[in-house]
């Protein structure tokens, strides 16, 4: 079995992939069953998209994968916390868990007093946090 730093791991390689596409460097993937089943990064520069976000890309690519618009028994792994967009969406999917890397201040679901996920879902964040974080100070850094 592997742990949640294995698939931190491959969702920062998503992130480095948007980095390196001079897209905001997030990265996610869906591991159903431990088998990932969904990859994707940002695309909203390249698609001319504000809602092409990394967890979009993921749960649209899983829900065709699995045939079913629930992701119960799932879980998604973000290089960054979700935005609110991004979790209101996990809502409708019913994500089993949400493991994110960097907390996001700014814009983040934590952020809102309310849960806005669904009651079932389950969240851990701070995993591989340094890493994850670092990735996106590098980004905006060199953009200012």
């Amino acid at each position: 079995m592997f742990g949640h730093e294995y698939f931190m791991r491959i969702a920062l390689t998503q992130a480095q992939i948007a980095f390196d596409n001079d897209e905001v460097p997030v990265g996610a993937i869906i591991v159903h069953q431990n088998k990932i089943i969904a990859k994707g990064h940002n695309l909203c520069e390249k698609l001319i998209d504000f809602t092409a976000h990394a967890e979009m890309q993921v749960l649209t690519s899983a829900s065709n994968f699995l045939q079913n618009k629930y992701l119960n028994e799932c879980t998604l792994y973000v290089t960054l916390e979700p935005c609110t967009m991004c979790a209101g969406a996990t809502f409708w999917t019913r994500i089993g868990t949400i493991v994110f890397g960097a907390h996001d201040r700014k814009r983040g679901f934590t952020r809102i007093k309310e849960n806005i996920l669904h009651p079932k879902t389950k969240v851990l964040g701070s995993v591989m946090e340094n890493e994850c974080g670092s990735l996106i100070q590098t980004f905006f850094n060199q953009k200012r």
